[in-house]
């Protein structure tokens, strides 16, 4: 499936408060659009939470929806999302877009969305801070390494332009893009992000992406799973580099584009979203190094074994407990059973 049909789009996210002028605006998009929004509670959710055109599986709906993903994964985390993701693919979901509660849409938000793009595209260059290409102001994504940043980075124009697949698609968030703790820390200012312009990156070039904008087409819906036994500042960030290594092998390619929403941060305390950054500070570079040594096969009827398989060997270097397997094959098994 190459473009966006009604009917066939969900958008799903996960929240602990109640609507809000973010949530409303989402719901009213979904129906004006007929997608179907799907929003994962959690233990903190409010007991009276409703929203018209909205899905709201509470911890109880979670647990009764069959899936077994929903009785292992801990309450209190963001990686509840993964159980929305699965009643959203249950129900016909061939493209799913994610977003956060404090997201508000622009127009560009609701437009059409194709897998298959013409766009520049870059390989093999390592790290790249691609945030350097939608914003004049000197910003990095969160995940990214701290010891990269003095990397040269070409001009937009010097990139090959090619028509590729791009499963996986990662929109910007204009005045409070996902940064990192030490960024706001030391700043904290509205960054104006671009609206528009395309890049995708290709086999051997790195970068984080997150959860806040992002498009994902049923090819790569096993990619989709956030693990839970990590930091809440990891979960999407960890996940990204696990989707590229995989994504590689396929040939595929995520592509980053410009600001379709923008952010009305929720409140967060800085300090402890930097001591949950921690572990990617320290380790990113030696997580992505590890998935590197992999010998990945290539092809869909592969994309499960590769999943495990870089869980298993991160599991084996200590960014995971040994339970987050459990959690992945659950996943896995539920995917199956919904002909994934």
């Amino acid at each position: 499936m190459n473009n966006q049909r009604s009917g066939s789009t969900a958008l799903v996210l996960t929240t602990i408060n109640s609507p809000n002028d973010a949530l409303n605006l989402l719901a009213d998009g979904c129906r004006d659009h007929g997608y179907h929004f799907v929003i994962a509670g959690d233990t903190k959710s409010p007991d009276d939470f409703r929203l018209e055109g909205a899905n709201f599986l509470n911890i109880d709906a979670q647990n009764s929806s069959g899936f077994h993903l929903a009785k292992l994964c801990p309450t209190q985390h963001y990686a509840r999302k993964n159980i929305a993701y699965l009643v959203a693919i249950r129900d016909g979901a061939k493209l799913i877009i994610e977003t956060d509660d404090d997201n508000l849409p622009y127009s560009t938000f609701w437009e059409s969305r194709s897998m298959i793009k013409t766009v520049p595209i870059c390989e093999r260059l390592g790290w790249l801070n691609v945030y350097s290409y939608f914003t004049k102001t000197n910003v990095w994504p969160r995940g990214y390494p701290l010891d990269e940043l003095q990397n040269e980075i070409q001009a937009i124009g010097s990139y090959p332009i090619q028509r590729v697949h791009c499963p996986v698609q990662q929109g910007m968030a204009n005045i409070n893009p996902d940064i990192d703790a030490i960024h706001r820390l030391i700043y904290n200012k509205p960054v104006e992000m671009i609206r528009d312009g395309h890049l995708a990156l290709g086999n051997g070039t790195w970068s984080p992406f997150n959860s806040q904008n992002t498009s994902w087409w049923k090819i790569a819906f096993p990619l989709l799973y956030l693990p839970a036994y990590c930091s809440f500042r990891m979960t999407d960030i960890w996940r990204s580099f696990i989707a590229q290594r995989i994504m590689w092998v396929n040939g595929w390619y995520i592509l980053f584009h410009g600001a379709t929403v923008w952010q009305d941060r929720n409140e967060h305390i800085l300090m402890d979203d930097f001591e949950n950054e921690i572990p990617g500070y320290i380790g990113n570079k030696k997580f992505t190094k590890i998935l590197l040594k992999l010998n990945l096969e290539s092809g869909i009827d592969n994309i499960y074994n590769n999943l495990l398989e870089c869980y298993k060997e991160l599991v084996a270097h200590g960014f995971f407990p040994k339970k987050e397997l459990k959690l992945v094959r659950a996943w896995i098994s539920d995917l199956k059973k919904l002909d994934i």
